[in-house]
C-alpha cells in the first residue's frame, strides 16, 4: 500500500509535542536575502534560513505503486524545506520514473506539516494523503527557483491526476513555496479546456488553497479573493475566520505576479500578516522595489555568502547592466518618450521585473497620454518638464522607503528566533477581538472539512458549515501552545527519512519506458530547521533587536535527475520506527 496514512497521523499527533521543547533545543541563524541597508529583500523569497551539514542515506528506487486518494495535498514549502534527491525517498511513476516529490512522513515540515497533514485524523486510512514537492527551493537565483517550482508542482498534479481521474487535490504554499502555490493556482484558474481536457488538471477538481504569506498579493485583498464574503470566509465553508473587515494594509513584495485566480476565485486562502513585508510591503517603496527587482536575477545566496567579491561582484553588474540597457531600449522604442509623464525610475521598475518582455506594449498607465509628431517639437524642448517629472515622481512614489528603511525591515519581517512577522500564521490567534484559531489551524480545519467531503464523494457544497469534528484537531493544537519565550540554543544537525524498501509512488498511464524528466535539488544541499510556531507574538511595533545573521551555505544548483525504468510491482512501505530522525527544515 502507498501513502501509509499512519505516518501522516503520527506526525500531525505530535507537531504539538514536539513545538513545545523546540526553542529550547535550537538556535535560529537568519540570513538576510539582500544588502543589509535594504532588509526589505527578506520579503522577496527566503526569509530566514539555519543551515546544518545534511545527512545522507543511501536511497533506492526499487519498484513502483499505485494507489488513488479521494484527496491529495499538494504542498510546497520555502527555503530549503524540500525534498532532496539521495536523502529523501522520491515518489515514482508507474513505471519507475522519479517525479519531483515526496510523501509527508517520508518529508517533514515544521511549519506546513500542521496544516496539511490534519486531515488524516477526520477520514479513513487511504482516503487522504499529502505530497511535498521537491524543488530547489534557493536564492541562486530566486526566479529560476520559483519557476521549477511551478513546473514541478505541474507535473506532480498532472501525473496523479492521469493515474487517478477521481482525485481531488488542495494545494498549500509557505513562504517561497507560496510563491510557487500563487503561480501554480492561477495558471489552473484560467487554463482552456483543449479537446476535451486541461494542461495541468481540471480547475473542478482542485477544492481549496491556501497561501501563507502571500507576496503577489493586492493591496485591499481580503484572505479569501473571490468569495463571496472575501473578509470571513471561503465559499463552501462557513466558519468565520474572523469578525470585521478590515484588510491587512500594503500589498505584496512581488506585485508583477499578482492577479485573480479565474475559475479558483472564492476556493483560496490568501493569508498575510501586517508587519510581514513579503506580502504587506507599503506602497511608495519604489527604490526598494527595484531592489527587490535586482536580486530576484541574482545569485543572493552566493553574494550573502561570500560578501562582495569579484565573481559576486560582476553577477550584480551583469543584473544591472542589463536593466539599464532594457530601460534605454524601451524608451527609444517610444519615440515620443520625452513628451509623457512616465519617469525613467518607472521605466526602470518595468524592464526589471523578470518577466519584462521587450517590445511588450508598456501599461495603459505607463503610456504617453498623446503621440506627437517629432516634427512639431524638438525632444529637449521637453526636458525642464521631463526633469520636473522625475523630481516630482522620484518624491512621490518614495514617500514610504526612509520610513520602512528606518523602520528595521529585517527584525519586523523576521526577527531572532522566529518573532518575526513571517511566522505569524502558527500564533495569530485572537479570540476577545473574533478570530479563535490561527491562520494555519484555520486553513488545517478547512482542508479537514474538504478532505470528509472528498471522501464521501460529495461535490463542494458552497453552503456548507463546518462540523465540531472539523475544528476539533485545530482547537486542541490551539490549546497545547506553548506560550513561553523563545530560548536561543544550538541546534542539531537535520536528518531525513529514508529507508531500504521502494518509496511509494504515484502511478501513471505513460506509455512504458517513457521517461520523465523532474528538477530536484541535488544531495549534500544544507537544509534548513524552522522554530517552533509555539510562542507568543512580538508586541505590536516592536521587534526585538537581531543578532548578526550566520552565513548560510548555499544550496548548490539545481539538477536534472535522470530517470529509471522499472518493472511495476507492488510494495508496502512500513511506517518509521518510533525515534526515528526526520527533516526538519524551512525556508
Amino acid at each position: 500500500m502507498a501513502f501509509r496514512s499512519s505516518w501522516i497521523l503520527r506526525s500531525s499527533r505530535g507537531f504539538t509535542r514536539r513545538s513545545r521543547g523546540w526553542f529550547t533545543r535550537h538556535r535560529i541563524a537568519a540570513a538576510i536575502a539582500a544588502p543589509a541597508a535594504l532588509g526589505v529583500v527578506a520579503a522577496v523569497g527566503a526569509t530566514y534560513s539555519m543551515t546544518a551539514p545534511s545527512q545522507q542515506a543511501d536511497t533506492q528506487l526499487k519498484a513502483s505503486v499505485t494507489e488513488c486518494h479521494d484527496m491529495v495535498t499538494i504542498s510546497v514549502a520555502g527555503r530549503g524545506d524540500t525534498p532532496r534527491e539521495g536523502t529523501t525517498k522520491l515518489l515514482v511513476d508507474a513505471h519507475g520514473n522519479p517525479l519531483p516529490a515526496a510523501l509527508s512522513g517520508d518529508h517533514r515540515s515544521e511549519w506546513v506539516d500542521p496544516v496539511v497533514n490534519a486531515p488524516a485524523d477526520d477520514v479513513d486510512p487511504g482516503s487522504y494523503a499529502a505530497v511535498y514537492i521537491a524543488y530547489p527551493a534557493d536564492m541562486a537565483t530566486y526566479e529560476d527557483a520559483v519557476t521549477s517550482g511551478v513546473t514541478n508542482t505541474q507535473q506532480v498534479m498532472r501525473e496523479i491526476s492521469q493515474a487517478c481521474p477521481d482525485t481531488r487535490f488542495a494545494i498549500v504554499g509557505y513562504s517561497e513555496g507560496a510563491d510557487v502555490v500563487r503561480r501554480v493556482a492561477m495558471e489552473i484558474g484560467h487554463q482552456e479546456q483543449q479537446d476535451g481536457g486541461y494542461a495541468i488538471v481540471d480547475p473542478d477538481k482542485v477544492t481549496g488553497v491556501v497561501i501563507l504569506a502571500d507576496s503577489g498579493r493586492a493591496a485591499g485583498d481580503g484572505p479569501f479573493p473571490g468569495a463571496e464574503n472575501p473578509h470571513g470566509n471561503p465559499d463552501g465553508f462557513d466558519q468565520a475566520y474572523q469578525n470585521g473587515k478590515n484588510p491587512v494594509p500594503g500589498q505584496g513584495a512581488l506585485p508583477d505576479t499578482g492577479g485573480d485566480f479565474g475559475s479558483l476565485n472564492g476556493k483560496i486562502a490568501s493569508f498575510c500578516s501586517d508587519g510581514d513585508l513579503t506580502c504587506a510591503a507599503p506602497e511608495n517603496i519604489a527604490l526598494l522595489q527595484l531592489v527587490v527587482n535586482v536580486a530576484r536575477q541574482m545569485n543572493v545566496d552566493a553574494l550573502e555568502r561570500d560578501g562582495l567579491t569579484p565573481a559576486t561582484g560582476q553577477d550584480v553588474a551583469v543584473v544591472l547592466s542589463r536593466v539599464s540597457l532594457l530601460a534605454l531600449a524601451d524608451i527609444e522604442s517610444q519615440p515620443n518618450w520625452m513628451a509623457g509623464d512616465e519617469t525613467f525610475l518607472e521605466v526602470l521598475l518595468r524592464v526589471s521585473e523578470p518577466g519584462y518582455e521587450p517590445g511588450a506594449t508598456p501599461p495603459a498607465g505607463d503610456r504617453p497620454a498623446d503621440s506627437i509628431s517629432t516634427g512639431e517639437m524638438a525632444p529637449l524642448a521637453y526636458l525642464p518638464q521631463k526633469v520636473l517629472n522625475e523630481i516630482i515622481g522620484l518624491i512621490v512614489t518614495n514617500q514610504n522607503t526612509i520610513p520602512v528603511i528606518l523602520s528595521d525591515p529585517y527584525n519586523l519581517t523576521l526577527g531572532p528566533n522566529a518573532t518575526g512577522h513571517h511566522f505569524d500564521y502558527w500564533r495569530d490567534a485572537d479570540p476577545a477581538n473574533g478570530k479563535p484559531l490561527t491562520s494555519a489551524e484555520y486553513a488545517a480545519a478547512w482542508l479537514t472539512h474538504l478532505a470528509k467531503q472528498a471522501q464521501a464523494g460529495e461535490p463542494v457544497d458552497t453552503k456548507s458549515t463546518p462540523t465540531p469534528e472539523d475544528l476539533d484537531e485545530a482547537y486542541r493544537a490551539a490549546a497545547a501552545t506553548d506560550t513561553g519565550e523563545p530560548t536561543a540554543t544550538p541546534s542539531a544537525a537535520p536528518t531525513t527519512t529514508t529507508g531500504t524498501t521502494a518509496p511509494t509512488t504515484i502511478g501513471t498511464p505513460a506509455t512504458p519506458g517513457t521517461a520523465t524528466t523532474t528538477t530536484t535539488p541535488p544531495a549534500g544541499e544544507p537544509t534548513t530547521v524552522p522554530p517552533s510556531p509555539a510562542t507568543e507574538p512580538p508586541n505590536s511595533g516592536t521587534v526585538p533587536p537581531s543578532s548578526t545573521p550566520a552565513t548560510e551555505v548555499a544550496p548548490a544548483p539545481s539538477t536534472t535527475t535522470a530517470p529509471r525504468t522499472t518493472e511495476p510491482t507492488t510494495t508496502e512501505t512500513p511506517a518509521p520506527q518510533s525515534g526515528e530522525s526526520v527533516a526538519q527544515t524551512t525556508r
